[in-house]
């Protein structure tokens, strides 16, 4: 065997373990993408199971208030349909649906001073807000892991690997301008 063919295998050698690497790699990124996903749908389960528990505390005091209790069931089922479907970007605009009726249902309560010293509501509103809170940190984590996914897969060599393996880009879980904007919680009341 010549020196030449020897060292074309050494080479090809080094490269075929390069690509397993590269591969590997991705493979790990991907499955992290779905690993902060699952943490999100986790809380997204929790908060949907709670919410029903919550409106139906609040219906017994907020009798004039129906369209608002509407609204959050209504978006509920909505992030419920879409998180069960694994669409995110449908979950983002559903979240954002659901986010406004809260804080417009949670304003709304402050006119009901019987719900607000209710004990359920108190640690429902609670629970939910917890719930909220962790939603938006597993968020921020699901969107750095989307990131790391998106930048491997277009950098070089690994977008190479990326495309002969067919690894797709994420999306990035957005909720809308409307959602991250201050509430009126005066017009809330007019």
């Amino acid at each position: 065997m010549s020196v030449t063919a020897v060292v074309t295998l050494v080479v090809l050698f080094f490269i075929a373990v390069y690509a397993v690497s590269v591969y590997n790699a991705l493979v790990r990124v991907k499955h992290g993408v779905t690993k902060a996903w699952s943490n999100i749908d986790v809380l997204l389960k929790q908060r949907h199971d709670e919410l029903p528990k919550l409106v139906e505390t609040c219906k017994q005091y907020m009798a004039h208030e129906r369209n608002t209790l509407e609204q959050v069931i209504s978006a509920r089922n909505a992030v419920g349909t879409a998180r069960e479907r694994g669409d995110v970007n449908a979950v983002g605009q559903a979240e954002s649906g659901l986010r406004a009726g809260l804080g417009q249902l949670f304003a709304l309560a402050e006119n009901y001073p019987q719900l607000k010293a209710n004990e359920s509501f108190q640690f429902l509103q609670q629970r939910i807000s917890g719930l909220e809170n962790g939603i938006a940190d597993r968020r921020e984590l699901y969107n750095e892991a989307v990131n790391i996914n998106n930048v491997r897969i277009e950098q070089f060599p690994d977008v190479i690997v990326a495309r002969a393996f067919n690894f797709k880009p994420a999306d990035l879980l957005v909720f809308s301008d409307a959602e991250k904007a201050d509430v009126d919680v005066k017009a809330l009341f007019n």
